[in-house]
């Protein structure tokens, strides 16, 4: 029985658009700017909505085809009484951020360049997504965890360097302190034998000169 006078099927069509709008809709914010060098940081703001996804990235115009030392620093953040930094970079000419938001405030992505070349204008591709299809959640959770994963293998790996720097300084050190141990011994030894051979020299020398001066005295 339809108590409100509405058609099923029509009344379910209804719902599964409002759901489906619910969770494929997002805004999308796509612009190229100009970042010279010399001037305070470029920001933008967007005003966020909690438990939004949030998507972006960006990198320098024909970044393929610039020197190295062509760089800027991206840092995305809250400014409110508990600032927040949700991602930062620097020195780099391309990258990408992912993050949840969860409080409903402004976020701040600014620019900075970093090429240290009073002549140089970087053009600036950025590109962000605020409410990001559920679908894609999937894969920036992943490409998240793969970014942490990344992050701690690298920590890893620095102090396994470190650690093998340690053992071979510890080695070297070893490999020193034997080299003089063997050569404080070699001497020693050499010492020693000297020193009984002197004594047994004198020994006998002062052994000939008493038989001899008994013998003058013909005393034997």
């Amino acid at each position: 029985m339809n108590m409100f006078g509405l058609n099923t099927h029509k009344s379910y069509f209804i719902f599964l658009l409002l759901v489906s709008m619910g969770l494929f809709s997002y805004s999308v914010h796509s612009m190229r700017f100009e970042l010279p060098y010399g001037k305070s940081a470029r920001c933008f703001t967007e005003e966020i909505n909690k438990n939004s996804m949030v998507v972006g990235k960006y990198s320098i115009v024909d970044h393929n085809k610039l020197p190295p030392n062509y760089t800027i620093s991206v840092e995305v953040s809250t400014h409110g009484d508990r600032p927040e930094i949700f991602h930062f970079a620097e020195n780099i000419q391309l990258g990408q951020f992912s993050f949840m938001a969860y409080t409903s405030e402004q976020y701040f992505v600014c620019f900075l360049d970093t090429t240290h070349d009073p002549k140089v204008t970087l053009s600036i591709d950025f590109e962000m997504k605020t409410g990001v299809k559920t679908l894609d959640r999937l894969n920036i959770l992943k490409r998240a965890q793969i970014d942490v994963m990344a992050r701690e293998i690298q920590i890893l790996h620095e102090t396994a360097l470190s650690i093998h720097e340690e053992m071979s300084y510890l080695l070297h050190r070893n490999t020193e302190m034997l080299e003089l141990n063997w050569i404080t011994d070699h001497r020693m030894f050499l010492w020693i034998f000297v020193s009984f051979f002197v004594t047994f020299l004198v020994t006998g020398l002062q052994q000939w000169h008493l038989k001899t001066f008994f013998r003058k005295k013909k005393l034997i």
